[in-house]
């Protein structure tokens, strides 16, 4: 059964809303995430190009890739494809039940964002 978190992209930023309501909702702070990437869209246009291109900067989640290393692919968190999707302008569309991958354009590494946070907590 999908879980699904949809929200448009034409949709305003929610203004003030309750720690609850960012955080405790039943999209476990995912639209909080997004509408934190598009706000720094907006301040840091450089940045935004860079996810526009297919990057996987880093950003305040597990799920960026600052450089190549010998591992072919990781573990990153929904909370940062979130952010990732609100930085290029995207909808935030994302199956709670499902992983996705996403192969960064300029290292070429593998990141898979899942809601298991034990497939990336440190060690």
């Amino acid at each position: 059964m999908s879980k699904r978190i949809y929200r448009s992209c034409h949709e305003p930023i929610r203004e003030n809303p309750s720690f609850d309501e960012r955080w405790r909702g039943p999209d476990n702070g995912l639209i909080t995430c997004w509408e934190v990437g598009r706000r720094r869209s907006i301040e840091s246009p450089e940045l935004a190009e860079q996810a526009k291109n297919g990057e996987l900067p880093v950003l305040g989640w597990k799920g960026g890739v600052e450089k190549k290393t010998q591992k072919k692919e990781k573990y990153g968190s929904l909370n940062y494809l979130a952010e990732w999707q609100g930085l290029r302008g995207e909808d935030l569309d994302i199956d709670l039940t499902e992983e996705r991958e996403i192969v960064c354009s300029k290292t070429g590494m593998k990141v898979i964002y899942t809601s298991d946070a034990t497939k990336y907590a440190n060690p």
